[in-house]
């Protein structure tokens, strides 16, 4: 079994306050792209899960943990063999681990014939990461809470994707660290993300898009505001720091636009990606 792993984009990102769990209470909107990566699922006597990518850890990866949840919670003591073909930047805020942690949920639901409800499978998602409801349900959805709350939204307008990834150091523990960094003055009351599910959901164009982590990760003269300020010259309409980053993206209707952004990007041997929106649902091939 073959099960296609895509990434993400945070159209908004909204922190409203510091949780007395430690978490932050966010409000997002969260888009589906076309960007997968691709995880192959073979019947096996025990657990093996490798990848090509020289960087990729099976001790680190949410793929092991989702197996060992999944085995924990049914009891089945079957082995798997899961290949891992990478696409999706590591460490880039484009929820890569996330989105191979549901696959990996749903795949092992079907191999194994565990039948576990949509219900089960998000109550199991929220234990693994907070992108990982999300990528359970894909498209275009409005994410709360801690992002274990997912709520499908109506397709966000078809759109092209360009993805950037600057030449920065990809640390772990980022997300963390922004999170870490954001004082009360970057706190939102959720309005912006309000008016885009409203948007949504009434069929208008969506309003501007919104990240408070730029707030933090393009302060003074950082690399990432660089480079965000080169891809505007190059003609990019706005740019935006994708998840914690350090991924940037922007988005465009017409194609040809976006793949000329594109080509013009590479020229400059800035790492880049081209991909499209997803509606929900949609199993890119």
């Amino acid at each position: 079994m073959i099960m296609e792993a895509p990434a993400k984009l945070n159209l908004t990102l909204e922190v409203l306050s510091k949780r007395p769990d430690g978490y932050h209470e966010i409000r997002s909107v969260i888009q589906a792209i076309s960007l997968c990566d691709r995880l192959t699922f073979r019947a096996g006597r025990s657990v093996e899960i490798k990848s090509a990518s020289p960087d990729w850890s099976v001790e680190k990866s949410l793929v092991s943990k989702a197996v060992n949840l999944m085995r924990d919670t049914s009891g089945i003591k079957r082995g798997i063999a899961i290949e891992i073909e990478n696409h999706i930047p590591l460490i880039s805020g484009l929820g890569g681990a996330s989105s191979a942690a549901a696959a990996t949920l749903r795949g092992l639901n079907a191999v194994w014939g565990l039948k576990l409800s949509a219900e089960k499978l998000l109550e199991l998602a929220a234990q693994l990461g907070s992108d990982v409801s999300f990528f359970l349900c894909g498209g275009t959805a409005l994410v709360q809470g801690r992002g274990e709350v997912v709520s499908a939204l109506p397709d966000f307008p078809h759109h092209w994707a360009v993805l950037v990834m600057p030449d920065v150091p990809r640390l772990p523990g980022k997300t963390a660290a922004l999170y870490a960094s954001l004082n009360a003055s970057h706190f939102t009351d959720g309005q912006i993300t309000e008016r885009m599910v409203k948007a949504l959901k009434e069929g208008g164009e969506p309003s501007a898009l919104f990240n408070t982590f730029e707030n933090v990760a393009f302060a003074g003269g950082s690399k990432l505001k660089v480079y965000r300020d080169h891809i505007r010259k190059m003609g990019a309409p706005h740019v935006h720091l994708a998840g914690s980053g350090p991924a940037l993206f922007t988005l465009l209707k017409d194609k040809i636009q976006a793949e000329e952004l594109y080509t013009r990007c590479q020229q400059q041997n800035m790492e880049t990606y081209l991909a499209e929106t997803l509606a929900q649902n949609t199993n890119p091939a």
